[in-house]
């Protein structure tokens, strides 16, 4: 089988947790098996970084066709998927997704992106992956991301060579970039029809898990299942932001959150309300 739905991001707002509630439902299952060099399988990065293997190199993470048949013969109907949180970010990945599973059910988790930003520095300071203060991080941003996006448009090979600068900076250090919701599910949007995509925010996942969760399996067409707990997973603490630097974040992220609002008919609201307390990290 090839995936029924994808989580496709963002990267810090829910992806792990959500997809480790959905691996529970008794009707779903995720990758397992495969290759033994992807080292985590809940990201497999196929569509981003290991499109050249192909479709065949993509099954062999998923449940044989027969297994689907099986649940069929029982009333039951088996869904299948993964969460790769790059995706949402990579610019070629949409177009490569409607070309390998055009029916895919997409989800896409969008946080605070202030906070998102601040949480995904976080990560890579603990990882060793960024040396620089987030100020200063922020303010290499556009250096080090210039030009990328066209670059990884236009490069033949969807594998990568390893140590690739550019690469790395895009997938690792895009902290603001990665908040810019509207831009990236517009592009989702060129390839799918608007019924495939649902959008959960973050902030509701963390305040009404049970309620959330019901509109998720309702989306992916799966019946009703009630879950004992909700854990929230990759949960670090870390010192709160600076207010002064988040006020000035949230001015540069407002242009763009209304463009979110207006592209999916509905409010947030982020930056008056905070759900959950701000040292509380989520993937």
């Amino acid at each position: 089988m090839l995936p029924s739905f994808l989580i496709i991001g963002a990267q810090r707002a829910g992806t792990t947790s959500l997809f480790h509630y959905l691996l529970q439902h008794p009707d779903v299952a995720g990758p397992r098996g495969g290759d033994p060099s992807v080292a985590w399988s809940k990201e497999i990065h196929f569509l981003d970084e290991k499109f050249d293997r192909g479709p065949n190199w993509y099954r062999s993470f998923f449940p044989l066709r027969a297994t689907k048949r099986w649940y069929r013969m029982r009333g039951r109907d088996l869904q299948v998927g993964e969460a790769t949180p790059y995706y949402m970010f990579h610019p070629a990945v949409p177009e490569r997704a409607a070309a390998t599973i055009p029916e895919a059910r997409l989800i896409a988790l969008v946080r605070d992106p202030v906070e998102r930003a601040y949480s995904h520095f976080q990560m890579n300071r603990r990882k060793g992956r960024e040396t620089l203060s987030f100020e200063e991080a922020i303010a290499a941003e556009p250096r080090r991301l210039e030009g990328v996006d066209q670059w990884l448009h236009q490069i033949a090979e969807a594998r990568l060579p390893n140590g690739q600068r550019r690469h790395h900076h895009h997938r690792h250090r895009a902290y603001l970039r990665r908040g810019l919701y509207a831009e990236q599910l517009e592009r989702w949007l060129e390839h799918f029809p608007r019924e495939q995509l649902l959008v959960v925010q973050t902030e509701e996942l963390l305040a009404h898990p049970e309620e959330t969760y019901a509109e998720v399996l309702d989306f992916l067409g799966l019946r009703p299942w009630k879950l004992e707990e909700f854990e929230v997973r990759n949960k670090k603490p870390y010192s709160p932001i600076d207010p002064d630097l988040r006020a000035g974040l949230e001015e540069i992220f407002a242009e763009p959150n209304a463009r979110l609002e207006r592209l999916l008919g509905r409010t947030f609201d982020w930056g008056t309300t905070p759900v959950a307390a701000p040292s509380a990290e989520r993937s």
